[in-house]
């Protein structure tokens, strides 16, 4: 029964310094941005890695995600004899809610397990210990022009999954199920307003920089988490773990900031 108890109030207390880290790991992080001299040229090359390599595979998912939004809200509309209300289905489907989510869920699986794993591999092989032996910040050399270029990149990524996915929704709605193509444009002109445009904004700054935070911090501390072992054993459980909380977290704060604006 002691053992019990004990056991969860480590727990708590494990959880409690954790958030202690990983908090103080986003000021510094936060902080390097000014922090002289800026480094341009990574913050570009960051972009590029997280940003212009990320564009195929959003390209893709947006493109089938809004045909099957296309296909799916046609079958569904059709029964009330609603087919004209098709584009405003799927361009509010995608502006509020599924342009921003996927392509954080997208980013997360390609550049987020990447950058997790590559700061657990230096973490574990003691480079960011030189790096700070050499008296050099490793927040503003290697973890600040992640975030930059995470924040920059993810709101782009999700206008571009908004306008392929609508393409999508038309290729599917109007040239394949026969829609009307002036219904399907009057009804996305009609229904889309600035708050859902706002919405899709906010959220994907928001779950950009949950991307960058979760995945950089579990890769800078994959040293003293909990059951992560050591070598590449821990460095690849660090980046599940990252993975699979960032994921969640995205989910979480997509209904926290839908609950507030709306």
């Amino acid at each position: 029964m002691f053992s019990f108890i004990a056991r969860i109030g480590d727990s708590f207390l494990y959880m409690i310094r954790d958030q202690g880290r990983m908090g103080i790991f986003l000021l510094s992080a936060l902080r390097g941005i000014f922090a002289r001299p800026f480094r341009f040229r990574e913050v570009v090359r960051q972009i590029r890695i997280i940003g212009a390599d990320s564009v195929w595979v959003i390209f893709f998912t947006a493109l089938f995600t809004g045909m099957v939004l296309g296909l799916q809200g046609y079958y569904t509309l059709r029964k009330f004899g609603s087919e004209g209300l098709l584009g405003s289905a799927v361009a509010l489907s995608l502006i509020r809610e599924l342009g921003p989510v996927l392509t954080a869920l997208m980013v997360i699986g390609r550049a987020g397990s990447a950058m997790c794993a590559e700061i657990g591999i230096m973490r574990n092989s003691e480079q960011l210990d030189a790096l700070e032996c050499m008296a050099v910040d490793p927040f503003r050399y290697l973890i600040t022009p992640k975030f930059l270029a995470t924040i920059i990149s993810i709101p782009i990524l999700t206008q571009f999954f908004n306008i392929i996915g609508i393409v999508g929704g038309y290729i599917a709605g109007v040239i394949l199920l026969g829609v009307n193509p002036g219904a399907f444009h009057s009804g996305i002109e009609q229904s889309v307003v600035n708050l859902d445009i706002n919405l899709g904004i906010v959220k994907s700054f928001v779950f950009a920089l949950l991307v960058v935070w979760i995945c950089t911090g579990k890769g800078y501390f994959v040293n003293i988490l909990r059951n992560a072992g050591f070598g590449a054993e821990g460095v690849s459980r660090a980046t599940t773990n990252a993975v699979v909380v960032s994921s969640i977290s995205v989910l979480i704060w997509d209904y926290l900031i839908t609950a507030i604006m709306l």
